[in-house]
């Protein structure tokens, strides 16, 4: 298993190809509960280049699930002191076995 530290988000509006789906995905959320399902997931997206179409169009997945990173999104300070907080996020649910 990869050490939690090492773990790297992409940022909000990053596009990437998944596995076994056709359509591009734009990322729009981080470590994110399906209400449905009651699942963690480390993304939440919508089609790319659609958008925001109802909830049903929304696609939860994990990092292992990422086939292709085709653009990343903007990463500056604020994005980085986010990514930590994820990290440590992550780590708590690891350690309560919720992912």
């Amino acid at each position: 298993m990869k050490n939690i530290n090492e773990y790297s988000w992409l940022p909000i509006g990053s596009v990437v190809k998944l596995k076994k789906v056709e359509k591009l995905v734009m990322i729009y959320g981080r470590h994110q509960i399906q209400s449905s399902s009651k699942e963690r997931f480390d993304y939440v997206s919508v089609p790319y280049p659609e958008g925001n179409i109802t909830e049903e169009f929304n696609l939860f997945f994990n990092q292992n699930m990422i086939e292709k990173v085709v653009f990343k999104g903007f990463i500056n300070d604020e994005e980085i002191i986010i990514q930590e907080k994820l990290n440590e996020k992550r780590k708590e649910s690891l350690d309560n076995n919720e992912v």
